[in-house]
């Protein structure tokens, strides 16, 4: 079996999901379920079954986290030494050749990818567009929308 790499903030913001879930979200529904079941008639109860499909949805996401965590290889990009050259873990600034616009992607493991924070998972096809490249390169990619330019400012690990 493969090991899923991450990183280690992904994995300690995973972590923290896990632990929430555990600690706080599992006995909260724990106990709205017996309240629930304290109403009567269990087949017309509306709460109960609300919060026995929340606590379904609850164990599995946990059940995925331990799963994910288990099997996740954990990298620590501050200790990674590229120099200049992209690999797993770095923080890319990118400048769209086209337009001019800057933006910034950090390339993660599946399991943590969020292009709402700029996090693109390593099998995405910018992330293999970019691997092995340095600051100063240009590159293309195939995107959704067309063929995207861009050329690489700078590459850190933080």
């Amino acid at each position: 079996m493969s090991r899923a790499p991450i990183t280690k903030t992904g994995s300690e913001r995973l972590r923290a999901e896990l632990d929430r879930l555990k600690s706080t979200e599992r006995p909260r529904i724990i106990a709205a379920i017996a309240e629930a079941r304290a109403h009567g008639d269990l087949k017309e109860n509306a709460e109960y079954h609300a919060a026995r499909e929340l606590q379904s949805f609850t164990e599995g996401r946990i059940a995925q986290l331990e799963g994910l965590l288990s099997t996740a290889e954990v990298i620590d990009v501050s200790r990674l030494n590229a120099g200049k050259r992209v690999v797993f873990g770095a923080t890319v600034d990118l400048e769209d050749e086209d337009s001019g616009a800057a933006v910034t992607y950090q390339i993660v493991g599946d399991l943590e990818a969020d292009i709402k924070q700029n996090l693109i998972a390593v099998s995405s096809p910018i992330a293999r567009a970019l691997i092995g490249k340095s600051a100063g390169d240009s590159f293309e990619f195939t995107a959704p929308n067309g063929v995207k330019h861009y050329e690489i400012i700078d590459v850190r690990y933080l």
